[in-house]
């Protein structure tokens, strides 16, 4: 399994990097031919990133797109899919890509492409309302949400399949997506070999049930037990730095910052 970052600017794109949004893939048998390929899911879409997923895949290619929350910084470049699954080329052989999201994600579609409330994306995209407790696959990998604190319906999601260097051994993912700290959460990251976390928030300017800061942040991979941490979700303007010292109060395992074009093998 591996983690291609996308866009990881929190909030919205940046100089820097497009909006959330994370490629991983992973060696599978494909069901149909029989054959091994490359299977792909994409977590989140936000501004930006569709242009910067081309230059890692072909939208064709595209297996499924998981949404952990419906704010715009997070999906707001799902029209652009939508356009291209619809017109682009190739369009009319295209099978619905799964698209795992909350309740509302259908009509947060609708609303951002002013489309009428009869439209159903039929031929673009296969809605799952995902739920706590159900799993999901895409190709080798396993899909399992928890529930995040954030104003509005949110996940984190434990994503779980194939080893890089050994397929044989089973490797773990887990994507806060936006919340802030919470038992749900240490509960979907415990143990997994990668946690990337959002820290969108400073101890400096913070609000409750929305974001982490990089002291709470830091808790999490201690209490969860994680292999390795990946900062992310951090706004354009605040120094990593910083929130490297904040993570460091209550973590001391390995800390990378995510930056678009990173590339992180399981």
């Amino acid at each position: 399994m591996k983690l291609i970052v996308i866009g990881a600017t929190g909030s919205m794109s940046g100089p820097e990097s497009p909006a959330s949004s994370y490629l991983i893939q992973a060696r599978g048998i494909d069901p149909q031919s029989g054959g091994e390929r490359v299977f792909s899911l994409v977590c989140d879409l936000g501004p930006g990133s569709f242009g910067a997923l081309w230059t890692h895949l072909c939208p064709c290619d595209l297996d499924a797109l998981a949404l952990s929350h419906c704010h715009a910084d997070h999906m707001g470049d799902i029209i652009s899919l939508q356009v291209y699954r619809k017109w682009g080329p190739g369009s009319c052989a295209l099978r619905p890509v799964s698209l795992f999201g909350p309740a509302e994600t259908m009509h947060r579609v609708r609303q951002i492409e002013g489309a009428a409330q009869d439209e159903g994306y039929e031929a673009e995209f296969a809605f799952t309302h995902l739920q706590v407790g159900e799993s999901y696959q895409v190709g080798p990998m396993t899909i399992r949400p928890f529930r995040a604190l954030h104003p509005v319906e949110a996940f984190g999601l434990r994503i779980e399949g194939p080893s890089e260097d050994d397929p044989s051994r089973r490797v773990s993912l887990f994507y806060t997506g936006d919340t802030d700290l919470c038992d749900t959460i240490v509960e979907g990251a415990s143990g997994v070999d990668v946690l990337l976390s959002e820290v969108g928030f400073t101890s400096e300017a913070t609000e409750p049930d929305m974001h982490m800061d990089g002291v709470r942040a830091g808790t999490l991979a201690t209490r969860a037990g994680v292999g390795r941490m990946i900062a992310t979700h951090i706004q354009p303007w605040t120094p990593r730095e910083q929130v490297s010292s904040e993570i460091r109060q209550a973590w001391s395992g390995p800390l990378e910052f995510a930056v678009s074009g990173m590339e992180v093998s399981l």
